[in-house]
């Protein structure tokens, strides 16, 4: 079905309404297919593409609607009911493997007359006595990607999607890099076969750190933490998904075989408690309610902590908490009788959007920002928000003047989630991102196979000012005193024009800026002097070349020993680097290829900026050669030394260090709280050694 014929939820009401009141079969048939593929498009956008075009309340909704519809109108039910699908197919690219049971979702409620209706209907069904409360088991509702998790004899064998809830796609690779996730089950009794399932999420923070980095990177910034978590687990690369900082909770079970195992849980609090002895980890703000009144507290509850949280929740899940009790209930089409989602209403607001602005970076990509009438959500008063690109522009229909649904996604990033379309002035005009740059007025492009829209004028004093912010931030060149005030003013002004106009300014120059006192004049002065002393891979990363981040700058370092051996890299040498694939590659060449590029890193050595390749690493002179030839890599926390130190320690005595382990590794470097990697290294056999043995090695 094509993108235009999906149906808005008003527009289904609509056509339901009339059907409450008339007898058309037709008219039934027909809101049954366009409905059916509707709900289609969007579990297919969610669960197989992880993106969301409504919210959950919308799908829910029309979810609902198409239950209402098929039991309107039984007669013409189609043979494979929506009302009885989970999730997505699952993917072609991963190999399919059928769960033994089912990945059912849970039916969702919105208030506490629908939270009590639930336990109305458990109580019913069970044929309880007048009087009698069932306990429950509350926990978040955590807002992440639904997994599998298969132990057999204590030890992790596979890791599947929920898929389409019947079938689901084998990521274990891509399991194994999470590093709260056990490879092995810390019991020495373990069941024969466990399979535990529960949600993969992205932290705020960490998604927040993800964000900076594709900022740093000059790449598109992901949209919220559920898509972002469940896209890297759908990565065929397993080092992508290791390199997101991903964390995981398991509530539920598949097939469990108890025979060997010290306990049999008699309810799910046991259970949960259970996994938690095991070492997977588990929800500490679950709670065991003895009535339906203390599950409403806790819905009140949580809802009030819901913002402080470390993690995405949209909700509570109820479950009754005793496992005879749960298989009594049973199941129904698509979701357990025992228990169900109380979802939380989105925090959601309606604005006006009194201008689109668009802003420049440093690799000339044109993001367009909504700047809308002051409204406060979620406790936070919000003016701006992202509309990313002219297809999100187009999807939604965005226009200045319309009145907009805005929440803040992820509790952090405001979202604008729809248009009310019936307060649209009559004047309106689909807004189209200029074919030149705003500030510049040069060419502006979209390239084949990419989303955004970017100037093409290297020398733009947008992309300038940008590139100047990176190129002096701490993990590049390091000039601490110049902020990002200051470079703004510098371009202004016409002052710097390139990076290396930073090392032309003199006491004369800086003067020129407003409230520039002597002292804080010499602070800049010896704040530049102080980074010409830096190593070659900061400065790689410091030129801003896109896809080039801290580690790929840092193995390019290594590949090429100085300034000039680097500039002059063929691609085919670029791809003979570890992880330097062919995007990276070409983009490494289309920058040393440009006469500018090339003259503007020279230029820079030539005024003072010193890049003695392998004679100085870590901004700090080499103390000796002790650990050349070997390479580590850094996992868990170190007492008295961060990473990056310890990072500088290794290449200040002449060693490699590497993001990954893998056979090429010769020492892991262990701190407390080791994951994956450890686990992968005693796998691989590479020798695993403390901090203490790292500096008894760098004496030798």
């Amino acid at each position: 079905m094509t993108k235009s014929k999906i149906l808005p939820l008003k527009e289904v009401q609509s056509r339901l309404e009339k059907l409450r009141h008339s007898s058309s079969q037709n008219e039934a048939k027909a809101l049954m297919s366009d409905l059916l593929a509707t709900v289609d498009y969007h579990n297919i956008q969610y669960h197989e593409k992880d993106k969301s075009e409504i919210s959950d309340l919308e799908f829910d909704q029309l979810h609902k609607n198409l239950e209402e519809l098929e039991e309107l109108y039984p007669q013409i039910k189609k043979g494979r009911s929506a009302t009885a699908t989970v999730g997505g197919k699952a993917l072609a690219q991963f190999k399919k493997v059928a769960h033994r049971v089912p990945m059912l979702s849970l039916s969702n409620t919105y208030s506490p007359d629908e939270i009590r209706d639930f336990d109305t209907r458990a109580k019913k069904y069970l044929d309880l006595k007048e009087g009698r409360e069932l306990i429950y088991l509350c926990e978040p509702k955590i807002d992440g990607l639904a997994i599998e998790v298969i132990y057999e004899k204590g030890i992790l064998t596979r890791g599947l999607t929920r898929g389409d809830g019947l079938t689901g796609e084998d990521v274990t690779e891509n399991i194994k890099t999470i590093k709260v996730i056990p490879h092995k089950l810390k019991t020495s009794r373990p069941p024969p076969l466990l399979e535990v399932r529960g949600e993969i999420v992205l932290f705020k923070k960490d998604f927040a750190a993800l964000n900076q980095e594709q900022i740093d990177e000059g790449e598109d910034l992901f949209v919220n933490a559920r898509n972002t978590a469940a896209g890297s687990i759908r990565q065929l690369d397993p080092q992508i998904a290791a390199s997101r900082p991903l964390k995981a909770f398991f509530y539920g079970s598949g097939i469990v075989d108890w025979a060997n195992s010290n306990a049999t849980p008699e309810n799910h609090c046991e259970f949960e408690k259970l996994l938690g002895d095991f070492g997977l980890p588990v929800n500490d703000l679950a709670k065991k309610c003895k009535n339906i009144d203390e599950v409403i507290e806790y819905y009140f509850g949580l809802e009030k902590k819901r913002e402080k949280l470390d993690y995405e929740i949209d909700g509570i899940v109820v479950k009754v908490d005793s496992l005879k009790l749960q298989k009594d209930l049973g199941f129904i089409a698509r979701s357990p009788r025992w228990a169900v989602a109380a979802k939380y209403k989105p925090q959601q607001v309606q604005t006006v959007i009194e201008k689109i602005e668009i802003q420049v970076g440093r690799t000339g990509a044109l993001t367009p920002v909504a700047v809308m009438t002051p409204i406060k959500v979620g406790g936070v008063t919000v003016t701006n928000a992202t509309l990313h690109n002219q297809d999100e522009i187009d999807r939604k229909d965005t226009r200045v003047g319309d009145t907009v649904v805005i929440q803040r996604a992820g509790d952090v990033i405001p979202e604008i989630v729809s248009v009310v379309s019936e307060k649209r002035p009559k004047n309106s005009k689909a807004f189209k991102i200029p074919g030149t740059c705003p500030v510049c007025g040069s060419k502006a492009v979209k390239l084949e196979g990419e989303a955004v829209t970017r100037c093409t004028n290297s020398l733009c004093v947008a992309r300038l000012k940008e590139s100047l912010k990176h190129f002096v931030s701490r993990r590049a060149m390091n000039i601490e005193k110049l902020g990002d005030k200051l470079i703004e003013q510098l371009v202004d002004l016409g002052v710097a024009k390139s990076f290396s106009d930073i090392y032309r300014l003199n006491e004369q120059k800086i003067s020129q800026l407003p409230r520039q006192g002597d002292k804080s004049t010499n602070n800049l002065i010896e704040s530049i002097e102080k980074s010409k002393e830096s190593t070659l891979n900061r400065f790689i990363f410091a030129m801003g070349i896109r896809f080039v981040g801290e580690q790929t700058a840092r193995l390019l370092a290594k590949n090429f020993s100085n300034v000039e051996r680097f500039l002059e890299a063929t691609e085919e040498e670029l791809l003979n680097v570890d992880e330097v694939g062919e995007k990276v590659a070409k983009s490494i060449i289309e920058s040393t290829g440009n006469k500018t590029f090339s003259k503007e890193m020279l230029a820079l050595v030539k005024l003072g900026v010193h890049i003695p390749g392998e004679k100085q690493v870590g901004g700090q002179r080499k103390q000796n050669n002790s650990l050349e030839g070997f390479t580590f890599v850094i996992t868990g926390s170190l007492d008295g030394m961060s990473r990056d130190e310890a990072k500088d320690f290794i290449e200040n005595h002449g060693g490699i260090t590497s993001s990954s382990v893998s056979k090429k590794t010769n020492f892991l470097v262990c701190g407390s709280d080791a994951g994956s990697k450890l686990i992968k290294a005693q796998e691989l056999g590479v020798k695993i050694i403390s901090l203490d043995e790292l500096k008894r090695m760098s004496n030798k």
